[in-house]
């Protein structure tokens, strides 16, 4: 027999039921309960609720048992569901994690949700598995066959090892103003240009822009990071040749640190960066001059994450170019204000890997003569 159930609301449930559909933010269902219990509240029939709220009779019935029977808190939250068996046992889920790290069929470069979903059902006896059952259970142990990283392996010789606790040792220092440690590197960037204005943002309207922009060419970015202190600068160039290096170490020595007796330079191997560079820019005597003032600290080959101005480079992009920037002039005073905020906001690269963390994680990559002693 279908009973037939009453709701009564009091005034205060109704006044809850009401400021929940006044604003707020409340999933679909418990919307829609509320408003059948005010329908229902009101007199009006089963059949009618369930057409405007847009629901099966069953829906209006159950939200009414549930008032009557409990509350307005039971009546509104989710009613538990059994939901379906898994398609696929443990010892089936293995045999697909399994089928997933091996090879792919011949004639396919990696493995898809349809291509296991096709490979469970002949290994098992299942007669058809959907991709979505290959999916979840896939997310489980966190697959995802079809993505390829690529990675370098570095060769950790004793050269490795020696470039990397020197440069280590340099960021262990004490500052010390009259011999900095300057991290040095270089970045392109593109200048992506508005082919159409874009539209502003306004409340509940985010920003708008085109899909289609224009190029206007690329930039090199500079960028000298102070190893201990809050101090950056970023030069714009429109190449990274040789030359250009060699400005960047004139203007290091005679703009940046005109008092320092010695900066320490921690830079990578680029074909540039060595001190041929200033001899092929500068007089002999004017490169000599600059080089007796700098010292070239290389990290090690494949090892670039050893530049503390790597992190530099990643939050410069984050906070000031991760936008359409299609003017040089543009990019230049973008940059400059940012780097200008930085240093005074007295921001620095906290860094905690030291030589002792290296020998200790990177102990069975250290080559064994080193490991002997």
């Amino acid at each position: 027999m279908n009973i037939r159930y009453r709701v009564e609301l009091s005034e205060a449930e109704r006044a809850t039921l009401a400021a929940m559909l006044s604003g707020g933010k409340h999933a679909v269902r418990k919307i829609k309960r509320a408003q059948i219990l005010l329908a229902a509240d009101a007199g009006v029939s089963d059949e009618t609720i369930a057409s405007s709220v847009s629901v099966g009779g069953s829906t209006v019935y159950r939200t009414k048992r549930r008032f009557v029977e409990g509350n307005l808190e039971l009546a509104l939250s989710e009613e538990a569901r059994p939901g379906a068996p898994r398609k696929l046992s443990g010892r089936e889920t293995a045999l697909l994690v399994a089928t997933a790290c091996s090879s792919p069929p011949a004639g396919r470069k990696r493995w898809t949700l349809n291509l296991l979903a096709g490979a469970m059902v002949e290994l098992t006896g299942h007669d058809g598995l959907s991709r979505e059952t290959v999916r979840r259970r896939m997310a489980e142990d966190d697959l995802k066959p079809w993505l390829r990283k690529m990675w370098c392996i570095p060769d950790v010789n004793g050269t490795y090892v020696a470039r990397m606790e020197d440069v280590l040792d340099l960021y262990a220092e004490q500052p010390d103003p009259k011999n900095p440690v300057v991290c040095f590197d270089e970045s392109p960037t593109q200048l992506i240009g508005e082919v159409r204005a874009p539209i502003p943002g306004a409340p509940g309207q985010p920003e708008l822009y085109d899909c289609e922009y224009k190029r206007n060419g690329t930039a090199n970015l500079f960028v000298f990071l102070d190893a201990h202190k809050s101090w950056r600068h970023v030069k714009v160039t429109d190449q990274r040749t040789a030359r250009d290096f060699a400005v960047c170490m004139h203007d290091l020595v005679d703009i940046h640190y005109p008092d320092a007796n010695r900066i320490r330079v921690v830079l990578d191997n680029l074909s540039t960066h060595t001190a041929g560079a200033l001899y092929e820019t500068f007089p002999a005597p004017e490169a000599h001059r600059i080089l007796q003032r700098l010292e070239f600290h290389y990290t090690p080959k494949h090892a670039s994450w050893l530049n503390m101005v790597e992190i530099e480079i990643g939050v410069l992009r984050g906070q000031c170019l991760d936008w359409r920037i299609g003017e040089r002039e543009v990019l230049v005073a973008e940059i400059d204000a940012w780097q200008r905020r930085r240093n005074a906001s007295g921001a620095r690269i906290t860094w905690k890997f030291t030589t002792e963390k290296a020998r200790n994680k990177l102990a069975r990559v250290y080559p064994d003569v080193l490991k002997e002693s």
